[in-house]
């Protein structure tokens, strides 16, 4: 038998990626436009016209290599956010350089803090790679843990910190105050700020942190508001001395011609963007006003994302799987709160998308409330 080298490869549960609209419309027999998905924070509106229309003019030069550091659109990210492009690193969506910074950063062995629940992707990459991962428990109603973050920071000094503006899975935000605090006592711990649904929030985020702190590097995807989910485009920006060496760890061409043209023409896409924002903006209001007549189940407050978690509270009859299950026979797809670690059965998260798909959402949790799964 071939030897695995790392033998916690072989028996890992793998990332668990939100449903497609095919399997679950194969499933009921719905069409696939009444199927209502919200499990991957997708961009319902789709992706970025521009970006699509600069992809189909690429189609005339997928004979030729790219840039092995993807110039052009490190140009036009350093342009659009007032950096260097030396200070930028591309990847095949943020997954990909945030496997890259685990293995360029951490050594085998070494400590990796994250919050607890989060993004899956952070101690998934650890634990494979060799890599320790330490968590800090959010607070009451996922209250952001800051004090005990930085003090988990100073005691443990880890070799990277993962935070996430705005948090997932909850959508709760940090104020620029705490983020500077958690930056101020990292030292020279790496601290990465995933920034992947920043728009949402209508602020800037932070990357103007960057000239304060040569330990922040801020993580940004093309995948949510741009809506070029399938095409796989992320970016960091940093110091220069953080992004050389992952220039050096990446895959050489780890971005096709398609996607830096796509990437290159999202970021023009100012009316996608507005548009895509102020639909989510709206639908957060709509649906904590629809959830005032359930009694089963409670929206968490707050979030400032194109998601939102949902809470149990009739534990008696129901747990996030049950439900989860339920409502994708109703033509439903949202995700089973038990894949995050540390969130437990009690919780679904779930996308704002178009008003149609979330009163298709609410009338199918009334329906599970009146009548049981």
């Amino acid at each position: 038998m071939v030897h695995v080298s790392n033998p916690i490869l072989i028996d890992r549960e793998p990332y668990t990626p939100g449903l497609s609209r095919e399997h679950v419309a194969g499933l009921t027999g719905l069409p696939l436009d009444a199927v209502a998905k919200l499990g991957s924070a997708e961009n319902p509106f789709g992706a970025s016209p521009l970006a699509q229309a600069a992809v189909a003019d690429s189609l005339g030069i997928l004979d030729i290599y790219p840039s092995w550091t993807n110039e052009s659109l490190r140009r036009a990210i350093a342009a659009r956010y007032g950096v260097a492009a030396d200070q930028v690193v591309c990847g095949a969506g943020e997954t990909e350089i945030i496997a890259t910074l685990i293995r360029t950063f951490a050594a085998p062995g070494e400590t990796v803090l994250m919050m607890e629940p989060c993004f899956p992707i952070y101690h998934i990459y650890t634990e494979n790679d060799g890599r320790v991962p330490a968590y800090v428990p959010l607070g009451p109603d996922f209250a952001l843990p800051i004090q005990a973050y930085i003090e988990q920071l100073r005691a443990l000094r880890p070799a990277i910190a993962f935070i996430t503006n705005p948090h997932s899975p909850s959508g709760h935000f940090m104020t620029e105050a705490d983020i500077r605090q958690i930056c101020d006592a990292a030292g020279d711990t790496l601290v990465v700020l995933d920034e992947a649904y920043i728009h949402f929030t209508e602020t800037d985020g932070s990357i103007h942190l960057l000239p304060d702190y040569p330990n922040l590097i801020v993580l940004r995807t093309f995948s949510k508001v741009f809506g070029l989910a399938g095409l796989r485009v992320g970016f960091g920006v940093a110091a220069s001395s953080i992004i050389w060496p992952l220039w050096n760890a990446k895959p050489t061409w780890n971005l096709g011609q398609a996607q830096l043209a796509g990437g290159v023409a999202a970021l023009k896409d100012d009316v996608h963007v507005k548009r895509t924002v102020a639909m989510v903006a709206e639908m957060r209001g709509y649906v904590a006003q629809r959830f005032s007549g359930l009694h089963a189940f409670r929206m968490v407050p707050q979030s400032l994302a194109n998601f939102f978690l949902v809470e149990i509270l009739d534990t008696d009859r129901f747990d996030s799987t049950s439900i989860f299950e339920a409502l994708l026979k109703r033509g439903v797809i949202v995700k089973d709160g038990s894949i995050f670690r540390g969130l437990g059965k009690r919780f679904l998260r779930v996308d704002v998308s178009l008003q149609r798909h979330m009163d298709r959402f609410v009338d199918a949790l009334t329906e599970i409330e009146r009548e049981g799964t």
